[in-house]
C-alpha cells in the first residue's frame, strides 16, 4: 500500500514551519520512504513573537491564536503544493502543530494549529493533536518519534535530535515496542536565544561558541538542575529552556561568546551522561535536526562520545532537516490505518495508543 501524505513540524527552535511531502510504503509490515519534496517556512517577526509569548495569552486569546495559526499552517501547505506542481497528490496532512503548553503530570498538552481550520483551508484530510492520547492515558505524550524511526530506520539503534530540545531515543533491535526514548535538555532554543544577544538569529556553525571559555561555576549549576536527576520517561517544556535555563546563564554577567561556549558544553555533558547510562559502547548515534550543522557542538560531542567508545554518524542533510516533520508523516498514516503510533515504552503510558485527531478535508 502506497501513501502519499504531507508532515509537519514547528519545533520549539521557533525557525519555521518543515513541511515534506513524502510516499510510504507497506510491504508485509515493512515500510519503505522517499521524499519527493520538502521545504522550511520561516515565521516572520510578527508571528515568531506570537509563538513565543503565546502562552501568556488570555483563553479567548490564546484559542483565537490557535485557529489562526491553523489557518497560517493550511496557507504554507497550499504555497508548498503550488510551488511543488502537487495538485491532487495528497491524501493526508500530519500536523505535529507547535507546541505552547506541556504538564504531562497534569494530563495536559497543547499545541497551536487547529487541524480543522487547515483542512478547510486545504481541502485535505488532516490527522492533529498527536500527543493527546498518551496524554490522556498516562505518558508524557513524549518523545513521539521512536515509532518512525523503529519503522523507518530499522538498522539504526540510537538517535539522537538537537532541535529546540535535545533528546535521545535507544531501539533495541527485538521487537518493535523495546525504545527507551527521553529528552535529554534544552538545546538549539537557548543557543539560539543566547545568539539573538549578539545580534544573530542563530550561531552559525558554532563560531562565536569557539571563541569563548568554559566558566566551571555556571556549568556546574546547570548540570545540577533537578530535571537532570529525573529516571526516564521523562519529557521538557519549552519554558524549561526559556524561563530556568536562559535566566541561569545571563545572571552570571558573562560575555556571550563565554555563554555560548558553556552551554555547548552543558547540552554535550549531559548528551554523554545518557548515553553511558543507557547504551552499550562501540556503536554508532545517528543525529539529525539543526544542531547537527552546528560544526563546533559536533565536534566537542565527537570528542566526548568517542571515549565511550560511541561514534557519531551524520546522514544526508534532507534527513537531517526532516526526519521529524517526514516521521509526522508517518504517524498520520499509522493513525489514519487505526495501528498504534505511539509507544508506551518510550512515554511511560498505561498502553501503546492510536494517538491523532481526524479533520475531513471540505472542498471549498
Amino acid at each position: 500500500m502506497v501513501y502519499r501524505v504531507i508532515g509537519l513540524m514547528s519545533g520549539s527552535s521557533l525557525d519555521g514551519l518543515d513541511i515534506v511531502f513524502a510516499e510510504f510504503q507497506e510491504t508485509s509490515g515493512l515500510w519503505a520512504f522517499e521524499i519527493k519534496a520538502s521545504a522550511c517556512y520561516s515565521y516572520d517577526k510578527v508571528w515568531e513573537q506570537k509563538l513565543r509569548d503565546c502562552i501568556y495569552l488570555s483563553a479567548k486569546e490564546y484559542q483565537l491564536l490557535h485557529t489562526a495559526y491553523g489557518e497560517l499552517t493550511g496557507q504554507m501547505v497550499n504555497r508548498f503544493i503550488e510551488e511543488n506542481n502537487l495538485q491532487y497528490q495528497i491524501q493526508l496532512i500530519a500536523s505535529h502543530g507547535h507546541t505552547s503548553f506541556h504538564m504531562p503530570d497534569k494530563k495536559m498538552t497543547a499545541q497551536l494549529g487547529d487541524g480543522a481550520a487547515i483542512a478547510a483551508t486545504t481541502g485535505i484530510n488532516v490527522v492533529s493533536d498527536l500527543r493527546a492520547m498518551d496524554i490522556a492515558l498516562g505518558g508524557q505524550g513524549a518523545p513521539i518519534v521512536p515509532i518512525g524511526e523503529k519503522l523507518l530506520f530499522p538498522k539504526v539503534q540510537c538517535f539522537l535530535n538537537l532541535g529546540g530540545i535535545a533528546n535521545l531515543a535507544f531501539h533495541d533491535q527485538e521487537g518493535i515496542g523495546n525504545v527507551q526514548a527521553f529528552d535529554i535538555c534544552p538545546a538549539n532554543r537557548v543557543l539560539n536565544l543566547l545568539a539573538a544577544d549578539a545580534g544573530q538569529p542563530f550561531d552559525e556553525g558554532g563560531e562565536l561558541a569557539r571563541l569563548g571559555t568554559v566558566n566551571m561555576d555556571l556549568l556546574t549549576q546547570l548540570n545540577c538542575l533537578e530535571y537532570y536527576k529525573k529516571p526516564a520517561p521523562k519529557s521538557l517544556a519549552n519554558d524549561f529552556g526559556t524561563d530556568q535555563v536562559y535566566p541561569l546563564i545571563k545572571k552570571m554577567g558573562l560575555n556571550i561568546v563565554d555563554e555560548l561556549r558553556t552551554y555547548v558544553e552543558h547540552i554535550c555533558f549531559q548528551i554523554c551522561e545518557s548515553v553511558k547510562n543507557m547504551y552499550s559502547s562501540n556503536s554508532k548515534i545517528l543525529i539529525t535536526g539543526g544542531g547537527a550543522f552546528n560544526h563546533f557542538l559536533i565536534e566537542i560531542l565527537s570528542e566526548k562520545l568517542e571515549d565511550i567508545n560511541m561514534h557519531i554518524e551524520i546522514p544526508e542533510p534532507a534527513i537531517i532537516n526532516n526526519k521529524e516533520a517526514l516521521i509526522m508523516g508517518l504517524i498520520g498514516v499509522l493513525r489514519w490505518r487505526e495501528e498504534n503510533n505511539v509507544l508506551a515504552s518510550v512515554t511511560g503510558a498505561k498502553k501503546d495508543s492510536i494517538g491523532g485527531a481526524v479533520w475531513i478535508g471540505q472542498d471549498a
